[in-house]
């Protein structure tokens, strides 16, 4: 009976030969890709988390750093990582990795494609890893992106990138995602832009239509997430800017989102622009109608939302007036549109393909997959199809504050 018991103790024990203890682990957050001066080689940042730092754990007045910062040579992610476990103390480990960093003038590159296979290859890396684009290195990129208010990266990221999908400005961009567009080989992949480079002096007048690097600020960390870089079969072609990819999101089913802080034009005080939550509970309706004799198609969306209104700075009445709420509801609807138009016009002239994976809904009109690679998607279909994209408020309202403040009351 002993040796029965000890044989199947025997199994539970094999069970944990190859364990790893948390305290001998090097956990990589972020892993920087930049191109190099020879071909096939490149340059691999790790960014490695100290767990330690900012938890109960750290001793009081601790100077350790929240995180350490190694960059080396190679062909690919997984050897990249072995060569740098000869210099790292603890086992490099990539399970918890957050984000992938590759800079712009590697992603406009077809080498681009190349080099982030290995990261799809490996079950060390999560399929849900964010894709970010720098306009500058990433290795610099990484080191110049300087938290204040968060000490631990992994949760730098995670709340960054959260709050900026939350009010719409840049895409959701997981790796699994890029592959499946990329060998779709009919839809455009938004990855998310950043940079630490500044350039303010560029002004469009509203509070998302910049890309990153543009915005108005000073002072904090000059890490900016704003925008999208555009990909198509895997290489990167141009930037879409915060609002652009606002719209991008609101026209693709695929996209997880229900609510987007935005500004509108004040329809009756034009200096202003008036606040509001963008809230869209419902799915946009997606009409793919197809000419087989033609090769022709007529796309109508139509996106139905709901409008809180957070703020009016011009102090018009628009909740007491309906002949002004009426105006208000028109404009914003007015303006989703236009700003709708000219995306879809620059995707169908310039890019000749679109981001909203509307592809998903027109493959239904063709017997397989042959059929609808021969008629050609991108080149044929869709750079020539009638679009008509419009929008519908179901709703508005103005939160607990039903009256503005009467300006001449104010200064009689």
């Amino acid at each position: 009976m002993k040796l029965l018991w000890l044989v199947l103790l025997s199994f539970f024990i094999m069970g944990c030969e190859d364990m790893i203890e948390l305290e001998k682990q090097s956990y990589v957050i972020a892993v920087g890709i930049d191109e190099t001066e020879q071909e096939g080689i490149f340059l691999f940042t790790f960014q490695i988390a100290n767990p330690e730092v900012g938890s109960i754990a750290s001793s009081v007045g601790s100077e350790q750093e929240a995180s350490e910062t190694v960059t080396i040579r190679g062909t690919d992610i997984m050897t990249a990582t072995t060569t740098a476990n000869a210099f790292v103390t603890k086992q490099i480990a990539l399970d918890q990795t957050r984000v992938i960093i590759a800079s712009e003038s590697l992603a406009r590159s077809d080498q681009f494609i190349r080099i982030i296979q290995s990261a799809g290859r490996t079950p060390q890396i999560r399929r849900s890893v964010q894709l970010i684009i720098s306009q500058e290195d990433a290795a610099t990129f990484i080191k110049n992106n300087q938290p204040t208010l968060e000490q631990r990266p992994h949760k730098y990221y995670q709340y960054m990138l959260t709050r900026a999908k939350e009010t719409g400005i840049i895409p959701d961009a997981d790796l699994h995602r890029f592959f499946q567009i990329t060998e779709g080989d009919a839809d455009l992949f938004l990855a998310m832009y950043a940079t630490t480079n500044t350039d303010p002096k560029i002004d469009r007048g509203s509070e998302d239509n910049f890309y990153a690097g543009q915005i108005p600020k000073s002072g904090g960390n000059p890490t900016q997430f704003m925008g999208s870089a555009v990909f198509k079969e895997g290489i990167m072609i141009d930037r879409l800017t915060g609002e652009e990819t606002r719209i991008a999101n609101i026209l693709d089913k695929t996209m997880e989102m229900s609510e987007l802080l935005t500004t509108y034009p004040d329809p009756l005080a034009p200096k202003y622009r008036v606040a509001a939550d963008y809230i869209q509970s419902q799915e946009p309706i997606i009409d793919i109608q197809y000419d087989a004799e033609r090769n022709h198609a007529t796309i109508n969306v139509l996106v139905q939302f709901e409008i809180e209104i957070l703020a009016i700075p011009s102090l018009v009445n628009y909740s007491q007036s309906e002949a002004d709420k009426a105006t208000l509801e028109k404009s914003i609807e007015d303006y989703n549109e236009a700003i709708t138009k000219e995306l879809i016009k620059k995707t169908q002239e310039s890019y000749r393909a679109q981001p909203f994976y509307w592809s998903l809904y027109a493959r239904k009109h063709f017997k397989d997959i042959p059929a609808f690679e021969q008629a050609d998607w991108n080149k044929n279909i869709y750079p020539n199809a009638d679009i008509h994209v419009s929008y519908q408020l179901k709703k508005m309202q103005f939160g607990n504050l039903l009256d503005d403040t009467n300006l001449n009351e104010v200064r009689d």
